[in-house]
């Protein structure tokens, strides 16, 4: 069948992880109009595991429509490996059909790229970069943060800045063949932002400690986050100046606190109790993709503007750490009440 009538909130959560590309019509009773082209085009370019067209009755998953702030009807979300990419609201079929097409295109080059596997988890393909599965019933809400007021305190400025944790590109140190940072030899690659050249991570500067602080632009029910961490295991940066003793550790101990304004000091959060102390240990790093699923105690974090993040020392003896992604995966709180929600695009009666 070419359209995925959604009946639960554990259906849908269950499909953005098995398709890559998940097309949403938020819908409800009058919603007439633009259907008979939304079934076209899901007959036209449903593909197994990797473009799926559904339908979400609003009237029936009020929940479903909740958290992902759907405000009127229709609506159409497309979704790329679990997280929103494209929002339209109405019914406006040249606009849907455009960017359908798009996301269609898009589907058949990370096909190919990937030589036809699925691509829902850790392989990293594709332009959203996920370095672990996503855990029933989440989605990845990275694209929440607020990127133009991150901070970060004993960041080495030769090195990323704190935007590059939160990029949505696979990692550089997985570019090479086998994409196994054990064999990582420094050869990672530089972004270009504006005007000047920096590193593809984050490095701590003094010592092992770095803190991030991440202000989100919704309320968020964070359940997990991905740290990812790829440091070199054998120097190749001599032209860098590096000696193998400088080499970066991956982070081991991480403190987690919740809706502060501004960024902590470091004498300053060794004197509040954090929300949740994590211990990363040497076998939660995926062999193959550099990351740690970092579970959280979801009932501490139901209600988060803002998440301060204190990596408090690393596993070895090295003086720095290194940390190359970090993704949010949880929910989006809501943005306007369900009693607001009104029909647009369609004349009455249709």
């Amino acid at each position: 069948m070419s359209l995925v009538h959604i009946s639960s909130r554990e259906q849908f959560s269950s499909l953005l992880t098995s398709s890559t590309i998940v097309v949403t019509d938020y819908w409800c009773g009058p919603c007439k109009a633009i259907a008979p082209m939304y079934e076209q085009l899901a007959t036209q370019l449903s593909r197994p595991n990797q473009i799926t067209f559904a339908k979400v009755n609003v009237d029936q998953q009020q929940e479903i429509a909740r958290i992902y702030g759907v405000v009127s009807m229709p609506t159409f979300i497309m979704f790329k490996r679990g997280r929103p990419v494209s929002t339209i609201p109405g019914a406006d079929p040249k606009r849907l059909s455009e960017a359908i097409q798009k996301l269609a295109a898009e589907a058949n080059t990370m096909e190919s790229e990937s030589g036809g596997e699925s691509s829902s988890g850790n392989t990293g393909g594709g332009t959203t970069w996920l370095g672990a599965s996503l855990p029933r019933n989440y989605v990845d809400v990275t694209e929440t943060v607020t990127l133009k007021d991150l901070d970060m305190l004993n960041r080495d400025s030769e090195k990323g800045s704190a935007k590059i944790l939160f990029d949505k590109s696979k990692p550089s140190a997985l570019s090479g063949s086998g994409n196994n940072n054990n064999n990582n030899k420094g050869k990672e690659k530089t972004k270009k932002t504006g005007e000047e050249q920096q590193k593809d991570w984050v490095e701590s500067d003094t010592d092992e400690q770095l803190m991030v602080y991440i202000p989100f632009n919704s309320t968020l029910k964070v359940h997990t986050l991905h740290i990812t961490s790829l440091p070199p295991t054998t120097n190749s940066e001599e032209e860098d100046g590096e000696n193998e003793d400088e080499l970066p550790m991956r982070p081991k101990t991480l403190r987690l606190y919740v809706n502060r304004a501004t960024i902590l000091g470091f004498e300053e959060a060794e004197d509040i109790d954090p929300v949740q102390t994590v211990s990363i240990a040497p076998e939660d790093w995926d062999s193959k993709t550099g990351t740690a699923k970092v579970e959280l105690r979801f009932v501490k974090f139901q209600k988060v503007n803002s998440m301060v993040l204190f990596f408090v020392d690393g596993d070895g003896d090295a003086e720095k750490i290194r940390v190359d992604r970090i993704r949010v995966i949880g929910e989006a709180g809501q943005q306007r009440e369900m009693g607001k929600l009104e029909k647009i695009g369609d004349e009455a009666g249709e």
